[in-house]
């Protein structure tokens, strides 16, 4: 469902925008991704609006076909990209799952702040986006997703992912779309 409202108290999170996960292939190209986010984060900031930036540190627990061995992180494989301009009243949360709230405090920080809806953006589509999502819609707020913000390592998943999961999770849109509706 295209996007047609954003809740007075909405909250953007970035999903693992950082320099390790650069080197990864995308379907779309990651510098137009991070412009895009970037410029989510920087109309949430104008607007006085949580905006929660989100990197990993690890691998998912447990048994897959599809482990990929981390092996020894560079020290700053989890840093978060300077196009995103971090600022001090950024939340920052640092996953070691797929989903940004899956032991992280992050849906408490969120209902503190009063938030009400989620904008998801970031790296990959169906991995940490779609976990991200699943868990807000799970605990209760409005989701949207700025499609135009996002990529994935796999054509077939990504579009997956928008065509197939978001429209059951909440509203999707571009970035313009969302910014116009700030």
């Amino acid at each position: 469902m295209p996007v047609t409202t954003l809740d007075p108290k909405t909250a953007l999170i970035v999903i693992d925008l950082q320099k390790g996960i650069l080197s990864y292939p995308t379907v779309h190209p990651i510098g137009e991704v991070v412009k895009h986010a970037a410029a989510l984060a920087e109309a949430f900031r104008r607007q006085q609006l949580p905006v929660v930036l989100v990197n990993v540190t690890g691998g998912v627990p447990g048994r897959t076909e599809h482990t990929r061995n981390l092996g020894t992180l560079p020290p700053d494989f989890a840093d978060f990209l300077p196009e995103l301009n971090q600022h001090p009243q950024d939340h920052a949360v640092t996953k070691r799952t797929w989903g940004a709230f899956t032991n992280t405090g992050l849906d408490q920080h969120l209902r503190k702040l009063g938030v009400t809806q989620v904008v998801i953006a970031g790296v990959a589509t169906s991995v940490g986006v779609e976990s991200t999502a699943r868990h807000a819609h799970e605990n209760g707020f409005h989701v949207t997703l700025a499609v135009d913000a996002m990529t994935d390592t796999s054509p077939d998943t990504h579009t997956n992912s928008i065509s197939r999961i978001f429209p059951r999770l909440g509203e999707t849109g571009t970035t313009r779309e969302i910014i116009d509706l700030l």
